[in-house]
């Protein structure tokens, strides 16, 4: 599942969640966390790419040690990934809004969650 990272309106603080509420779909709440915290992984992964391919456009193609000078782009690049939602953030957003979908092993249909 693909997030659009930039529109997400996920919180991008922590703020205190009742943890009764995350069991309400699995029956669960070690299994909402794991699920949570897979996804979680997910979005970091894409975060992660997604940065990489940004920074291969802005890089200067030749390396010179003699010359070491800022990279603005570099720098505007960075800022606007630290201030996206962090991955753990963005997966509990979506668990709320139903948008994280499972699949149990001892069952063969998938769930939506």
């Amino acid at each position: 599942m693909k997030t659009d990272l930039k529109k997400s309106n996920a919180e991008t603080m922590a703020i205190t969640r009742n943890i009764n509420d995350f069991d309400k779909v699995t029956g669960n709440i070690y299994e909402s966390v794991v699920i949570m915290s897979k996804r979680a992984n997910q979005i970091s992964l894409e975060i992660k790419d997604e940065m990489q391919k940004e920074m291969q456009d802005l890089i200067p193609s030749q390396d010179s040690l003699e010359e070491v000078f800022e990279n603005r782009d570099l720098i505007d690049l960075a800022k606007s990934y630290e201030k996206l939602p962090k991955p753990t953030l963005l997966a509990i957003k979506e668990f709320e809004d139903n948008k994280i979908y499972f699949k149990r092993e001892e069952e063969d249909s998938i769930e939506n969650v």
